[in-house]
């Protein structure tokens, strides 16, 4: 058989790009003589750049000292490719498990707008930013800062950082911002939520980032200011991926927001590896019924339906009924006997969870 291995990466515990090879060994173990291929893939959070290193082996890595979400320096990776175009991750740069604790109303994106700066610095023409795994609800202030903008209180004076200062904001100083790069920026979410309101930025996201009821309401009541003053589409669906940071880069740079999972497939070429695929072999961290929405396994299963392919699912963990379209399915979990076992040792039992694939699927 052909088997094509394309999981996202087990957010937490193992890259897109180790999970491929952990189910592909398993895979051959159990069946030696199948034609395997690897493409991990992402949805623009956590692995997205090493999703992109390992299907585009012409890529040039870079890493760049940025301030991270609470001020401390981090080490951000990001990929140059030789058309120009450069692949960058907001999760390396300001994502949440940078904090040192969570702090809803002073972390921020500057360090993902330095990424920026340095990839159009080092000549790229064109910016692919996966935007997840946030530590801020911002609404990309601090990235725009990097790049040359300068929000005002009404003073004059210059607001801090996070997006708790943005409730103070009273004037945008926009002619100091570089100009986005002449092959565009674009934006890869894997949410639908807008800027504002009960489904906002602030409302769904900013609990898992210490943000109180209170705190959501201060939040939200900033973000509907900074509105107010950068026009733009705050209701358009995205918008409030990385606490608003897609709707101030598409709002003040003139980003497109793109739904990550898709545009990322299609970038790597997975409508042509599924074309000479009998099988594909994916996972994730989590399946169940958010699974199908957005997700890079959910957007794999409609590909691979379109393509006549069948599909087996690994997933840390497999909750709620299998849908129809997963021929087969196994739970690292289940393979381990614990949620502790399992992460303990992630890649045995992803190679573990390949040979069980294997050997459910027909081979007819």
């Amino acid at each position: 058989m052909r088997v094509l291995v394309a999981p996202d990466s087990f957010k937490g515990s193992v890259t897109a790009a180790d999970a491929a090879r952990a189910l592909a060994s398993g895979w051959l173990a159990r069946l030696p003589g199948d034609d395997v291929r690897l493409l991990p893939l992402a949805d623009g959070g956590e692995g997205t750049v090493d999703a992109f290193a390992a299907a585009r082996p012409d890529a040039e890595r870079r890493t760049t000292a940025v301030p991270g979400p609470d001020g401390r320096p981090v080490s951000a990776g990001w990929l140059l490719l030789p058309d120009g175009t450069a692949v960058l991750e907001l999760a390396q740069s300001s994502g949440l498990p940078l904090m040192r604790r969570p702090d809803p109303f002073g972390a921020h994106t500057y360090g993902l707008g330095a990424v920026a700066r340095a990839a159009l610095d080092a000549g790229a023409t064109r910016l692919v930013v996966g935007l997840g795994g946030s530590a801020s609800t911002d609404g990309g202030t601090g990235a725009l800062r990097a790049l040359g903008l300068r929000p005002h209180d009404k003073l004059g004076r210059d607001l801090p950082l996070g997006g708790g200062a943005l409730a103070d904001l009273a004037r945008i100083d926009a002619t100091g911002l570089l100009p986005a790069p002449p092959g565009g920026v674009q934006l890869l979410v894997d949410v639908t939520a807008p800027l504002t309101g009960p489904a906002g930025a602030a409302a769904v996201y900013g609990p898992q980032k210490g943000a109180d009821p209170a705190d959501v309401t201060l939040l939200d009541t900033a973000l509907r200011r900074l509105a107010e003053l950068a026009g733009g589409n705050p209701d358009e669906p995205g918008a409030g991926a990385a606490g608003g940071t897609a709707y101030g880069l598409a709002a003040m740079w003139g980003a497109t927001i793109v739904p990550g999972a898709t545009t990322i497939a299609e970038l790597l070429g997975l409508a042509d590896a599924l074309a000479g695929a009998d099988v594909v072999l994916t996972g994730e961290g989590r399946f169940d019924e958010t699974s199908l929405s957005g997700k890079v396994v959910g957007s794999l299963l409609d590909s691979a339906a379109s393509a006549g392919v069948r599909v087996a699912v690994a997933a840390g963990q497999v909750a709620g009924p299998v849908p129809g379209s997963v021929s087969a399915a196994v739970s690292l979990v289940d393979l381990a006997g614990s949620v502790d076992a399992a992460l303990r040792d992630p890649g045995r039992w992803l190679a573990e969870a390949g040979a069980v694939l294997a050997g459910r699927l027909p081979t007819g």
